[in-house]
């Protein structure tokens, strides 16, 4: 199902040049672009130390979950779709396994990282973001439907263990909203 899933996706890949473009664009840039919007959202008028908690939980849930991405790395060696001929491939192939998804697990951990703290338009405009970047991978054929899922799965625990972690109003957190 995943296979099949995964080829139905990719199966528009190539027909039109113009959203090939657009989906290896937000491949490559969605992420950064995501990054930039968290960060540039420190210096909101409204709620600042909150939204201010927000951005830096945001960016623990994006290390974390790309750590643990690491470590899963290290046991699950799951080969590319393009290598096991259900994608056809617009980009150069990566050098890594497929399981989990980079992308999708940073994107999400950072949607999740701003849901978790109760910011509902923010959340929402992550989460276009985060869809648009984890379909894209699936577009360009680099991803199976199921290392997106793993990815997103792991960026949504990994915002659940900061939000555990990592508590609002706490001295760590006083300090570090502070700054600027």
């Amino acid at each position: 199902m995943d296979a099949a899933l995964t080829h139905w996706i990719n199966s528009v890949a190539g027909v039109s040049p113009l959203l090939d473009r657009i989906m290896i664009t937000i491949s490559q840039i969605g992420v950064p672009l995501m990054v930039i919007a968290v960060a540039l959202q420190w210096w909101s008028r409204t709620d600042r130390s909150h939204v201010r908690h927000a951005c830096l939980s945001a960016g623990l849930s994006f290390l974390l979950g790309l750590a643990i991405n690491q470590a899963i790395l290290l046991f699950v060696h799951r080969i590319r779709p393009y290598d096991a001929g259900v994608t056809h491939l617009l980009i150069a192939p990566s050098a890594d396994w497929s399981f989990p998804s980079d992308h999708a697990t940073a994107s999400m951990a950072i949607v999740a990282a701003f849901a978790m703290e109760a910011l509902p338009r923010r959340t929402l405009a992550l989460l276009l973001m985060a869809v648009l970047i984890c379909w894209s991978r699936l577009h360009i054929g680099i991803h199976y439907a199921g290392d997106i899922a793993g990815g997103a799965f792991t960026g949504v625990a990994a915002a659940l263990v900061v939000r555990l972690c990592y508590r609002e109003n706490s001295r760590l957190d006083a300090f570090a909203t502070r700054i600027l």
